[in-house]
């Protein structure tokens, strides 16, 4: 049983049936399985690999603000978020493209010593202030904004950046072409093996799916640039796109006047 989408089965059993015969045709007729019987048989994996270019970028960063008061950290953190936000908005990012991804307030610790200067054990911490952290998460469709993007939230008082992620949103087109690869492969490696053993392949039995792999966004570490005149260079690259099967071929003995010739 083939398990997949229409789309991508289709892809498939393209790729597949290049040069097989019709089913029920050679040596052995029907299909021995449904009887419970054993049908001789081939099993191969392929695997493929294709390279495309991302169409979408995610940049997170964010402000770490510091005071002797919780509000007053919070009221820092929140005025320098308004400010991205506003710098932002300006650039044409919609408000559905930016969202909060961490919102923390913490307080600060010091040891306390004992009074005189003199040596001897810490009496325990004490809180010396509070640490307000709100990062936000930006995705981007024009990957010519991720540069300008960052400068403009740097000169809006963001002080940390984690970096930039380039994905695949509309990756359909990516996937078929890896399982397209993949059952290419597949039915190369088992061309190979039946001519090795002198059998012919007769036709597909069984297509397994074992998993298409889109590329996860992972965060590029980048490096703050406040106070320059330079834009952030970003560079998006291609993403890899992956995919694996398992196909299983009936497999028959060659005939014994002019062998199989050229496997199909």
């Amino acid at each position: 049983m083939i398990e997949l989408g229409r789309g991508l089965a289709a892809a498939l059993l393209s790729a597949l049936a290049l040069g097989m015969p019709a089913a029920g045709q050679g040596s052995m007729e029907g299909r021995g399985e449904s009887r419970g019987e054993m049908v001789p048989s081939l099993v191969v994996a392929g695997r493929g690999e294709v390279r495309a270019a991302p169409d979408e970028a995610t940049v997170r960063l964010g402000v770490l603000a510091q005071a002797a008061t919780a509000a007053a950290a919070q009221q820092q953190a929140n005025q320098t978020v308004t400010a991205m936000l506003q710098a932002l908005r300006g650039m044409g990012v919609r408000q559905e493209q930016i969202r909060t991804s961490e919102l923390s307030l913490s307080p600060v610790f010091a040891p306390v010593r004992p009074q005189g200067g003199g040596a001897g054990e810490d009496l325990g911490p004490r809180i010396v202030g509070y640490q307000a952290s709100n990062t936000m998460t930006v995705t981007l469709d024009k990957l010519d904004q991720v540069g300008a993007v960052v400068d403009a939230s740097l000169k809006a008082g963001a002080n940390r950046l984690e970096g930039v992620a380039f994905g695949l949103r509309h990756d359909e087109a990516a996937r078929q072409a890896a399982l397209r690869d993949a059952a290419a492969q597949a039915r190369s490696k088992a061309a190979a093996l039946a001519a090795a053993m002198h059998v012919r392949l007769v036709e597909v039995l069984e297509v397994r799916e074992e998993g298409t792999a889109a590329p996860q966004p992972r965060y590029e570490a980048m490096r703050m640039s406040v106070g320059t005149a330079l834009a952030t260079p970003v560079s998006s690259g291609q993403l890899d796109v992956s995919a694996a099967v398992t196909v299983r071929f009936r497999i028959a003995p060659c005939p014994a006047q002019g062998g199989c010739g050229e496997t199909p």
